[in-house]
């Protein structure tokens, strides 16, 4: 599967409006099913099925816009179902849960990556600072008959509040409950409950903690982000990576086995446990 990089602009639509359409057009043209998509209402959305890896699977995922002119803010949601009903609004589908991402009404620009199982993107808006969004099923060790719908939802925000891109308390959903704001990272269980977990690294002090990874020789180990509590290990993320940020920044890229990797920080944050990295899907 692919990948885009790229910006939109407010030079046709606000910005946020076209890179819900953006997504729109990358997600049909690449296997994904639009099951709605709304470009007259003011909060525009989209609604998308995903094939699985399988290419039989049954993922439920959408978008949306929220805006409020006075306040400055032109924000996106994603959002993770258990199903699609046709007559139900966007925030009524079936299981529904949401989480907002500040995004911009003039440039973003974004790199968004997706295979059948899942979409990943990351945006730089305003200061600029980046956003994060990971929709899809995680990476699970059982069979799928033990854990039918591994479903992540990975946004910004618990929600969807009125929280414009400059509000210095919110973070990227990777660190799962350490970051203060546990809602924005939402793991749907067997049990039918959307969990709020911890995550590794981040909950491994000697990794992501009190100390931290460093490069040997400009050449840095990614490691992969594990969800996780007390019960044990759930899934892993598809793609997204745990980089370490010392002597690192933002927007670099590197290669792994033929395949392009991106690093983007959380919001606004450059330690060195602030950093992640995306696999650009080829």
């Amino acid at each position: 599967m692919p990948n885009a990089v790229g910006f939109v602009d407010n030079s046709t639509m606000l910005a946020h409006y076209k890179m819900l359409e953006k997504i729109r057009d990358f997600t049909s043209s690449n296997g994904w099913t639009v099951l709605r998509y709304d470009a007259v209402s003011a909060n525009r959305e989209l609604i998308l099925q995903g094939p699985g890896l399988s290419g039989d699977q049954q993922i439920f995922i959408g978008f949306r816009t929220y805006q409020d002119v006075a306040s400055d803010y032109y924000n996106l949601v994603v959002a993770g179902f258990t199903g699609y009903v046709a007559g139900n609004t966007f925030d009524t589908q079936p299981g529904a849960v949401l989480s907002g991402i500040p995004a911009h009404n003039q440039r973003i620009d974004y790199w968004l990556t997706l295979n059948g199982n899942r979409i990943a993107l990351g945006l730089k808006v305003g200061t600029p600072v980046y956003e994060h969004v990971y929709a899809g099923y995680g990476l699970t060790r059982t069979l799928p008959s033990q854990y039918p719908y591994p479903l992540v939802i990975g946004g910004m925000l618990n929600g969807v509040p009125a929280v414009r891109f400059s509000d210095t308390g919110h973070s990227f959903p990777y660190r799962g409950t350490r970051s203060g704001q546990t809602a924005n990272l939402r793991l749907r269980f067997n049990s039918g409950a959307w969990l709020q977990t911890d995550t590794w690294p981040w909950n491994a002090p000697v990794l992501a903690g009190t100390t931290q990874l460093r490069d040997t020789g400009a050449n840095y180990p990614i490691l992969p982000i594990i969800l996780m509590d007390a019960n044990g290990m759930y899934c892993e993320l598809d793609g997204i990576f745990y980089i370490s940020g010392f002597d690192n920044v933002t927007e670099n890229t590197f290669i792994i086995a033929g395949i392009n990797y991106v690093v983007l920080q959380d919001v606004g944050r450059n330690g060195f446990t602030d950093y992640i990295a995306m696999r650009l899907d080829a």
